[in-house]
């Protein structure tokens, strides 16, 4: 992948849309102190995904915003496009779709930032992986700010490292590892929760297990206690139709010995009546309370 044109809209001192044709070779900015030189290469470091900054000389991120002149009002919004040729069709894959690639970074005021590459909504995480993976990007040794040749020159071994690195077009394997090392920590954390919530299920599984058992030990209790409930209700019920047939039959028994008592007396009557009919009327007035007396012990006896 090669740059072939920078488009600044609203970044600090290039209020109006400028383009910067990067042609084959070496192309060049000449101008005196204050002009924008510097500008440029902030451009590059801010559309390929620098967050910082004091890499911007400027105290918050919305400093790269035309703040205004005395004869220009302030922009509300700043925005770089970075067109790379992609004839080689060397990109990865989620931006390799086209010959042309064009990368744009949009800040808004009290918004913040934005990104598309061709037109399509990207996160700041895969303009910084398409950067990595061409030995570029926002931090590459290869974009020279100023007092960096002094840096370089008194690099410690480890930027030393990281400079051949760069140009042995590894670092984007670096970064990708790093990324990989950030997930499988996260992996690793969720992991962690996940034991912490097999854990609490297993004493809430514990738990209603026991509540299971008393459960079920309730409910053959109950069962039991209704049973009994219905053996005794049904014993109960059998003595009482027992006890009913029992007074039935000494009703009828004793209907029918009231019945032959009453029949008695009823015979008694008349073999009384006979006698007194037969009798004289002195020895009837004497016998009446002697038959009388006699038919009601008959009547008596017979009745018992």
């Amino acid at each position: 992948m090669r740059f072939s044109k920078l488009r600044l809209n609203g970044f600090k001192s290039f209020v109006d849309p400028t383009d910067l044709i990067i042609a084959d070779g070496l192309t060049g900015v000449v101008g005196p102190n204050g002009c924008g030189k510097s500008n440029l290469l902030e451009a590059l470091r801010w559309v390929m995904g620098e967050n910082r900054p004091t890499a911007m000389r400027g105290g918050g991120m919305e400093d790269v915003i035309f703040a205004g002149t005395a004869t220009r009002p302030a922009r509300n919004f700043a925005e770089v496009s970075l067109q790379i040729d992609n004839t080689t069709r060397l990109a990865p894959a989620a931006f390799n779709e086209s010959d042309l690639l064009d990368v744009v970074r949009r800040i808004t005021r009290d918004i913040g930032s934005a990104y598309k590459a061709n037109s399509k909504d990207v996160r700041a995480r895969d303009v910084q992986m398409l950067f990595a993976d061409a030995s570029t990007g926002a931090h590459s040794p290869a974009l020279v700010r100023q007092g960096q040749i002094f840096e370089l020159i008194n690099a410690k071994p480890k930027a030393r490292r990281r400079i051949l690195e760069e140009a042995a077009g590894i670092s984007g394997l670096y970064a990708r590892r790093h990324e990989a090392e950030l997930k499988l920590r996260g992996a690793e954390t969720n992991l962690l929760r996940v034991d912490d919530v097999i854990e609490q299920l297993g004493n809430q599984l514990s738990q209603l297990a026991r509540q299971a058992k008393q459960a079920a030990r309730y409910k053959e209790l109950g069962a039991s206690l209704r049973l009994a409930e219905g053996l005794l209700l049904y014993r109960r019920w059998k003595e009482a139709d027992e006890a009913r047939f029992t007074a039935e039959e000494a009703l009828r028994a004793g209907t029918v010995t009231a019945a032959q008592a009453e029949t008695a007396v009823q015979k008694a009557i008349k073999a009384r009546e006979i006698c007194e009919a037969a009798l004289p009327a002195s020895a009837r007035r004497r016998g009446h309370c002697e038959c009388s007396l006699a038919a009601v012990e008959r009547a008596k006896r017979h009745a018992w």
